[in-house]
């Protein structure tokens, strides 16, 4: 039976047609975005709308920064509120959002310190900064001997020494010399990790799911044998959850599906729930410790409307049962894909609301399905030219998913 969904009054279409909007951007942008063609004016929940005032089901959900969906209303009310108070005050004066923050954000996670900032790949760089310091203080390696260990097709960002040790030609190529201190090792690997530990290891930064990569998870018992090495060779596990944290997998964080605690997690995307670039390193107190006044910083990081957006984005994520959400619909996405008999189809993997189907070869590459999901209203993004990424926000019900499942089988199963 085809499930139907009524459309939304549709929104008041923009003066200038679609095609205006994209000669504009051929004109003035760079172009280091390859997009899908759809322009979108305004969003709601898991739906947006292009200025011809078709609606789509968002199946990307901003890679996982509109966790709660799009504008929700709680948030936008805590937005606008502090933005008719106080915005930015920098870090050279105390704001009355700041500390609240702090104490709401440890209480859930269970850490004991915070070092706000705006960027996931911020978070990163602060995490790196922080083991090396950590690393030549307290477990006294030697003056610029610091390693940190990595991940191959990892996606950490885009800042020139996050590129330094990505295995992706696309990031890297043309943007050298890169910085020394960083040694790799495969994903889901634990022997090759014991085996790159070295007395001067400080850390070992991994994804708990690499969404970048196709959504890859590793095999189970991998982030506990993880941890159990570092803590044997005193080294930092660094997780970095900016896009599985925060419910995306059907948890608070993805390292609770192994059990485990990291020395530092890093955060970011939802953590705003879309509305303002918010991010930030989760610690103990002894590894952020190592940071005395002047040492890093940032003129944004833990500003007032930050803080009030994150405090409520949290709040929503909890009060509104998205994690439980995203555990139940993942499980309804992922059967529904299973089920899906298409020549197309080499292989369907997920968590909760983190999915991926994987093309074979020969099927024509991943972009051709999605520019065929969006006339069917239906918004996905290809990534590494095979893979077609799912990632709903965690609003999303039932009716919905099987309305996904609808389009995804009349455009893989054919």
């Amino acid at each position: 039976m085809t499930t139907i969904i009524e459309d939304a009054p549709k929104p008041v279409q923009t003066a200038a047609p679609r095609t205006d909007f994209l000669a504009l951007e051929a004109e003035y942008g760079a172009r280091n975005y390859k997009p899908l063609d759809v322009v979108l004016t305004r969003g709601e929940g898991v739906y947006v709308w292009d200025v011809d005032g078709r609606r789509y089901l968002d199946a990307l959900s901003a890679y996982s920064a509109v966790n709660q969906g799009h504008c929700h209303p709680r948030i936008r009310d805590a937005l606008i509120d502090q933005a008719s108070r106080l915005t930015l005050t920098s870090r050279a004066f105390r704001n009355d959002q700041l500390g609240l923050f702090y104490e709401e954000l440890c209480t859930l996670t269970r850490s004991h310190s915070v070092l706000p900032m705006n960027t996931g790949v911020e978070a990163v760089e602060s995490a790196l900064k922080v083991a090396r310091k950590w690393g030549y203080q307290v477990k006294d390696v030697p003056t610029d001997q610091a390693e940190i260990i990595v991940c191959a097709d990892n996606f950490h960002g885009r800042t020139l020494a996050v590129i330094g040790f990505s295995t992706d030609p696309g990031s890297t190529a043309g943007f050298g010399p890169f910085g020394p201190g960083f040694k790799t090792v495969p994903y889901g690997d634990a022997a090759a990790l014991e085996a790159a530990i070295t007395p001067n290891t400080v850390a070992f930064l991994v994804e708990p799911i690499q969404g970048e990569a196709g959504v890859i998870i590793p095999p189970r018992g991998y982030l506990r044998a993880a941890r159990e090495l570092c803590t044997r060779h005193d080294v930092i596990l660094i997780l970095d959850e900016i896009q599985t944290g925060l419910g995306r997998t059907g948890k608070l964080l993805a390292e609770e599906h192994e059990g485990i605690e990291a020395d530092l997690t890093l955060i970011g995307k939802a953590l705003s729930g879309g509305f303002y670039p918010v991010s930030a390193v989760l610690s103990n107190k002894e590894v952020l410790g190592v940071l005395k006044p002047g040492e890093h910083g940032s003129t944004f990081g833990g500003n007032p409307l930050g803080c009030a957006v994150a405090r409520m984005a949290l709040k929503v994520l909890v009060e509104e049962g998205m994690i439980d959400n995203a555990e139940r619909m993942g499980e309804r996405m992922m059967t529904g894909l299973c089920a899906i008999q298409g020549s197309a189809i080499e292989d369907v993997r997920g968590r909760g609301l983190m999915l991926a189907v994987e093309l074979h070869p020969d099927a024509g590459g991943a972009r051709r399905f999605c520019q065929l999901l969006q006339t069917r209203g239906l918004l996905c993004k290809e990534t590494h030219d095979h893979t077609i990424r799912i990632a709903p926000p965690l609003v999303i019900t039932a009716e919905q998913v099987d309305w996904a499942l609808e389009q995804f089988d009349a455009v893989l199963r054919g």
